[in-house]
């Protein structure tokens, strides 16, 4: 079966699916681009696992794979080389007794309250310079304030929690363009007062946060850190035992992967993760930035696509089929005999050349020693994407001409079975 011959299969649409139902429990914490909509890991971890295995997420981004993997009754592993990728799905996947939550949400205010009667205090050293670009005076010194405030408090899964909070009012409480996912600036916005945002924001998490305790079961509360494991690390090194999981569910980051460190940045800066963009860039996937003396494909359709595109794009491109034929050895490595590895991703443009990323994974994992179990195509009506930047005058463009489009509106599910090794 070739991937040109699969037809579309509307029931993996979800199209029934309202906001409220793709943003129950833990899911709306935070705004995270291009995330697959949660009722989609459920199925395929569902349908290809079962109670008590382990289930993997190599590009776990907000956690929703190891969301659902808890509340199914799975054990989950997962990375991400994204600071705020890691806290937030640290956080979503974190089950924090209602009441305790509700107490600390009280102290909090009540801290902060009193704290912004006063003059600012000292800024903080990891406050970026970038962050005057973004910021009128009267919202930083507040945000200087509230984040001051929640450092302070000792427990660390109840801080990790308002630091979420936090990070999802960066982009209301800026001069960022509200409607816009590419980092503009709106100098007429309306601004927001940042402890009202705040405080709608936790109310609404912490609501979440008690559906999500409840809907796990007690010996998975009180076995939560044996039960899921998470790092901020490269998905090339997963901490999991050979031939030990059962299934893996991602969705891979597409070519130029590292424009998404422009969507974080926020965060970023204000929690001390990031110096310069071009350098947090150098850890995605697909970096440009790679030191790779070689980059090996081992797909005839990715050497295809390379051979038809300029030098310098040759090189981006074929760095990252290179580091993601990495990634799959991994999983390989990690999944049991039989084991499957779910990978979800759409065929993208490049300069006018399909990229047809759906069609070298199948070919890199064949390789490997994987078979094809199924293949699913399904619309996607609705998913957040980066837009990219124009080569010619370095800012964020729409997606036209030559520009990288990043998603079809239709993608792939490849599922992918272990079998014997080469």
């Amino acid at each position: 079966m070739t991937l040109a011959q699969v037809v579309t299969d509307h029931s993996w649409n979800f199209t029934h699916c309202s906001v409220k139902d793709t943003s129950y429990i833990s899911h709306s914490y935070y705004t995270y681009p291009a995330k697959f909509i949660p009722q989609l890991a459920q199925r395929l971890i569902i349908e290809h696992s079962r109670s008590g295995d382990l289930v993997v997420d190599s590009f776990m981004g907000s956690g929703t794979t190891i969301v659902e993997s808890l509340i199914t009754q799975r054990s989950a592993i997962g990375v991400d080389i994204n600071e705020i990728a890691f806290l937030v799905s640290k956080v979503k996947t974190t089950p924090i007794e209602p009441l305790r939550l509700a107490t600390s949400f009280l102290e909090l205010k009540s801290s902060y309250l009193k704290n912004k009667q006063y003059p600012p205090i000292e800024t903080p050293t990891f406050v970026h310079e970038r962050i005057d670009y973004w910021y009128k005076e009267t919202q930083k010194k507040d945000l200087i304030i509230l984040l001051h405030t929640i450092l302070k408090i000792d427990d660390v899964d109840i801080k990790d929690f308002f630091l979420v909070a936090f990070a999802q009012i960066l982009k209301t409480c800026s001069i960022w363009l509200q409607k816009s996912v590419k980092p503009t600036r709106d100098l007429n916005k309306k601004e927001s007062d940042v402890f009202d945002t705040f405080n709608r924001h936790a109310t609404k998490m912490i609501k979440k946060a008690d559906e999500f305790y409840r809907k796990l079961t007690p010996s998975v509360i009180k076995n939560i850190e044996q039960l899921r494991i998470i790092k901020c690390q490269d998905a090339r090194q997963i901490p999991c035992e050979d031939n030990r999981a059962t299934l893996v569910v991602t969705s891979p980051p597409y070519v130029t992967s590292y424009e998404y460190a422009d969507l974080h940045q926020l965060p970023l800066y204000w929690l001390g993760h990031l110096e310069e963009l071009s350098q947090f860039r150098q850890k995605f996937i697909g970096s440009s930035f790679s030191q790779r003396i070689e980059a090996i494909t081992y797909s005839k359709t990715a050497e295809d696509i390379i051979n038809k595109l300029t030098n310098k794009k040759k090189q981006e491109v074929a760095n990252y089929f290179a580091d993601m034929y990495e990634v799959f050895i991994e999983m390989h490595r990690l999944l049991k005999p039989q084991g499957k590895a779910c990978i979800v991703i759409g065929n993208t443009q490049f300069r006018g050349i399909e990229i047809k990323n759906a069609e070298v994974f199948v070919e890199q994992m064949q390789h490997i020693g994987f078979q094809v179990f199924d293949i699913i195509k399904r619309e996607i009506p609705s998913k957040m994407l980066p837009s990219t930047r124009d080569d010619k005058t370095g800012r964020f463009s729409k997606i036209t001409g030559d520009n990288l489009t990043l998603a079809y509106p239709t993608e792939y599910i490849l599922i992918m079975q272990k079998g014997a090794k080469k």
